[in-house]
């Protein structure tokens, strides 16, 4: 029996002031429903770095048991 793929989210690392904890912002592209035109959006996400080696501007990957909506 395999395994289902988990959720993977890739963002920047937009605040790390919390401890242990790191915001995320992911952007994807979203098509406009009567324009047509592509629009950026982004979602926060709240992640945990118990390393506390994520800084702004990072780069990080993130799985589906490691992130919550920000709200």
């Amino acid at each position: 029996m395999e395994r289902n793929l988990r959720k993977e989210r890739i963002g920047v690392v937009v605040s790390n002031k919390m401890e242990k904890t790191i915001v995320v912002a992911v952007a994807r592209k979203v098509k406009h429903p009567i324009y047509g035109k592509f629009v950026n959006k982004t979602t926060k996400f709240v992640s945990e770095c118990l390393d506390e080696t994520c800084k702004e501007g990072d780069t990080v990957r993130m799985y589906g048991f490691d992130f919550e909506y920000y709200k």
